[in-house]
């Protein structure tokens, strides 16, 4: 027996003694989440920015159901629920016993105030359409909802699972933004600005398991290669979002870290303008779709990751269509429709990025592919409040690359307004029959059409779909591997050791 084997059995009877000799240490009731983007504020009910619900989303808040991490429909507030046979009734019961995190009672008067409020005049929830079917709200007693909507919406149970619907109360809803209170496992205890967001277990929640932690901080950082310091230097426990993908492999091979592959609903793609000229004009939209090398902007941009797109449609649900061929990468082709259009040269556009690597690094990419077709483009980075006031709300842009990220969110090419400005009557009649067509088979024959209008039309630069690459501690156990909607759901989340 050698001299190292010998040292090592040594070694181990040591530990061993130690560990018979003194306590076990104890296991771990704190994680420090990464996140590269901070919130503006942190009321899911208010905003657009993802980095709301990927805090907030059943940490704080809870709706009336909820999507869980393989993307089900699951009991929330409502713990059952009925619907008539015409599918316009929704009949929602309550649980009962639940309470804000000021100690308010929760019960139906609250939902019908959180519904009354998303789908106001004055309102500024940003899927608001997700409640324009409602015809009314009616509460029969504390713990019974009643919804009827004035035609059937196939996509409802999903959407009241949203952040967007989630469940806030008279007595706090004006103070979300900075103190958000809610029902959920975890409350709002601290926020220190462009540093961290802390939140603390809820005593009082009714599940006395739920949650395993006592406190759970999300710290932003927004650098790529600080992401990477930051988890190797144990400032953090997990990043389920890992933006540098550049050093995936050097945690994978690292046993202390476990690295999880999973996708997400973030459609990536390079937004038109369509109420600006010459981006109303569909030989530009297709030239500029020519001119997009999908697997160039993925490998710059993504390191590899990510799945060629072409149309507006996650791969990994049923429904998709593989249209990426539509528009093959062809400068010769792209270069004929623009002189076509009557922009053989001189056509100058502008590309404002909002701050994720994908968009930061694609922009520089996508603005090369562009310039070798003759397209000249000017790149303005933005903040993210910056990008929602002027792209998002001011429809101030030419171009614009960012990510949805909501479940079967196609529907957004059919609002008006919104900041694509793109309109199709045909495109209109297909999302309005497909609202109304609760028949899986039936839906998923109209989201395929959907696809190859929006397509046809080049409605948007369809680039690839986000992936989620998460990067944990070995011992974190129970966060999400895939990301069906905007969330880092802490509330199973534990020690392992």
């Amino acid at each position: 027996m050698g001299m190292r084997k010998i040292s090592l059995l040594v070694a181990g009877a040591a530990v061993a003694a130690l560990s018979l000799a003194g306590p076990a240490q104890a296991q771990r009731r704190d994680l420090v989440i990464g996140m590269a983007l901070e919130p503006p504020h942190l009321d899911p009910t208010a905003g657009a920015a993802a980095a709301i619900d990927e805090i907030t989303y059943q940490n704080v808040f809870e709706g009336l159901t909820r999507i869980d991490g393989e993307g089900q429909i699951v009991p929330g507030l409502a713990e059952r629920w009925d619907v008539s046979e015409d599918g316009r009734t929704y009949t929602f019961h309550l649980r009962k016993g639940v309470k804000f995190h000021d100690g308010t009672g929760f019960d139906s008067a609250d939902v019908k105030f959180a519904f009354d409020r998303a789908r106001g005049a004055d309102s500024v929830n940003a899927q608001k359409g997700y409640f324009t079917p409602i015809e009314s709200i009616e509460t029969p007693d504390p713990a019974t909802v009643v919804i009827r909507l004035s035609k059937v919406d196939g996509q409802f149970l999903s959407n009241m699972g949203s952040g967007d619907a989630v469940i806030v109360a008279p007595e706090s809803a004006g103070g979300n933004r900075q103190a958000p209170v809610g029902t959920g496992p975890f409350r709002f205890s601290r926020w220190t600005p462009g540093d961290r967001i802390e939140l603390v277990r809820n005593p009082e929640f009714r599940d006395a398991s739920t949650p395993k932690l006592d406190k759970v901080t999300f710290r932003f950082i927004a650098d790529p290669a600080a992401q990477m310091n930051a988890l190797r230097g144990g400032d953090i426990d997990a990043f389920p979002l890992f933006g540098a993908y550049e050093s995936v492999p050097l945690f994978q091979a690292d046993s202390q870290f476990a690295v999880d592959e999973g996708s997400t609903e973030g459609e990536t793609i390079l937004s038109f303008n369509h109420r600006r000229k010459p981006l109303d004009d569909l030989r530009v939209r297709r030239a500029i779709s020519h001119a997009l090398d999908r697997r160039e902007i993925i490998e710059g941009a993504q390191f590899g990751y990510g799945v060629p797109i072409g149309s507006f449609f996650p791969p990994h649900r049923e429904g998709y269509v593989d249209l990426t061929g539509v528009y093959p990468h062809d400068v010769a082709k792209a270069k004929a429709l623009l002189a076509e259009a009557g922009h053989a040269s001189g056509l100058r556009l502008t590309l404002k990025l909002p701050p994720p690597p994908y968009a930061r690094r694609g922009g520089e990419i996508v603005a090369a592919q562009l310039a070798k077709v003759g397209i000249q483009v000017e790149i303005i980075p933005m903040e993210w409040a910056q990008w929602l006031e002027q792209v998002f709300r001011g429809n101030d842009f030419d171009l614009t690359i960012v990510s949805h990220v909501e479940p079967l969110d196609i529907g957004i090419f059919d609002r008006d307004p919104y900041y694509l400005g793109y309109r199709n009557p045909q495109f209109a009649a297909v999302m309005a029959e497909l609202n109304g067509t609760v028949d899986p088979a039936g839906r998923k024959a109209l989201y395929e059409r959907a696809q190859r209008i929006l397509t046809e039309d080049a409605a948007a630069g369809f680039l690839f779909q986000l992936p989620k690459i998460g990067i944990r501690k070995a011992g974190v156990a129970g966060l999400w591997k895939n990301a069906p909607v905007p969330a880092n759901d802490v509330t199973a989340a534990f020690w392992t050791r």
